[in-house]
C-alpha cells in the first residue's frame, strides 16, 4: 500500500465521483481507477460499490477511510512538530470562532500575530459552536473559540472569559428609560432572536424557562447584525452579549442590563487533545487572552 494510493482513495471519498476526483488530483480517470483497483486487490476487498455512474463506500471502505484519516492526521502533526522544532515560521493556522469574537476580540490579535508571523497563512472563520466542534474533530481547524463547557471526549478546552448578556431595545422604547430591568419584565414582549438551533438562543431560552419568562419571538434571524438592525427599526427587542453591543455603539438602540438573573455565557479555547500545539498557536492564544483581559478589566473599572 502506497501513501499516494491513500491520497487517491481519500479524494474519491470526498467527491464520490471518479472523474471529479481525477480532475482534482490532476491525473486521468483511467489512471485513478487503475490505482484504486490495485489498492482493492492488495487489500482483498472492494472499497467502493459501483452502481452505474454512482459510487458509495462499502463497509470496508468506511473502515479504510477512518484509518486513512488518522494516517494523514498523524503526518500533519509530525510536520507541525518538525516545523516548530526548526523554528520555521511558515504553514497554516486555521481558527473557527464565534461571530461576536470575530467582530470585537480577534482583530487586535490578528494584527499582532501577522507582525510576528508574516509568512503563516492565517484563516479566521466565523462559525456556530457545533460547526467549530465538527471542524476540530475533522481536523479542518487547528483551534476553536466557542461556548463552554463542552462534553466531547476528543476535545479539550481552556476558559477565556465570562460575559454578560444584555437587552437591546430601540432608543425610544419604554425599557430605554431604565439602566437595568429584571429578566421577568420581558415576558410576552415582542422579541427578535437567533434561530433555535443556535447555542446563544438555547442559552437565552434556558434562562427564561428557569424564571418562568414566556418569550414572544416575532422574528428569527441568523446574524446578530440583522437582529440589531431590526431592533433599531422598532420590530422588537433582543438579547445579545454586552461587549458586542458596546462595540457597536449604535445610537439607535439602548443597551439595558438584565438582572434577577443576569444571563451569562462562558467562552474559551477549544482544541483536539491529541493535536500538537505549535508555538504560533500558543502565541495567538496568549494574544487573545491578553486582549480579553484588557477588555474586561476596563469594563469593570468603567
Amino acid at each position: 500500500m502506497e501513501l499516494r494510493q491513500l491520497e487517491y482513495f481519500m479524494m474519491i471519498c470526498k467527491e464520490l465521483h471518479f472523474t471529479r476526483a481525477a480532475e482534482k488530483l490532476h491525473i486521468s480517470q483511467p489512471s485513478l481507477s487503475q490505482q484504486i483497483k490495485k489498492l482493492e486487490f492488495e487489500l482483498g476487498i472492494p472499497l467502493f460499490d459501483r452502481i452505474g455512474k454512482s459510487i458509495a463506500l462499502t463497509e470496508a471502505g468506511k473502515i479504510m477511510k477512518a484509518h486513512a484519516e488518522k494516517v494523514f492526521y498523524e503526518l500533519e502533526q509530525a510536520e507541525a512538530a518538525l516545523r516548530d522544532l526548526n523554528g520555521l515560521q511558515r504553514g497554516k493556522l486555521r481558527i473557527g470562532s464565534l461571530l461576536t469574537c470575530v467582530n470585537y476580540l480577534l482583530p487586535p490579535a490578528i494584527l499582532k500575530f501577522k507582525r510576528l508571523y508574516p509568512d503563516i497563512e492565517l484563516s479566521i472563520l466565523g462559525m456556530k459552536t457545533n460547526d467549530i466542534h465538527k471542524g476540530l474533530l475533522e481536523n479542518k481547524l487547528d483551534l476553536g473559540i466557542g461556548f463552554l463547557p463542552i462534553e466531547i471526549e476528543e476535545l479539550e478546552y481552556i476558559p477565556l472569559y465570562t460575559e454578560e448578556l444584555s437587552l437591546a431595545v430601540p432608543s425610544y422604547h419604554p425599557f430605554a428609560n431604565f439602566e437595568e430591568i429584571e429578566l421577568k419584565m420581558i415576558s410576552d414582549v415582542p422579541t427578535i432572536l437567533l434561530p433555535e438551533n443556535y447555542f446563544l438562543r438555547q442559552l437565552i431560552d434556558t434562562y427564561c424557562d428557569n424564571v418562568g419568562v414566556k418569550l414572544n419571538p416575532v422574528l428569527e434571524m441568523s446574524t446578530m447584525e440583522s437582529l440589531v438592525e431590526m431592533v433599531a427599526e422598532g420590530l422588537g427587542i433582543t438579547i445579545l452579549p454586552t461587549p458586542y453591543l458596546d462595540f457597536l455603539d449604535y445610537t439607535r438602540i439602548k443597551t439595558v442590563k438584565l438582572n434577577n438573573p443576569t444571563p451569562k455565557r462562558k467562552v474559551g479555547f477549544i482544541y483536539r487533545k491529541d493535536k500538537f500545539m505549535c508555538t504560533a498557536t500558543k502565541t495567538f492564544m496568549d494574544q487573545i487572552t491578553d486582549i480579553s483581559q484588557t477588555i474586561y478589566e476596563n469594563k469593570q473599572e468603567a
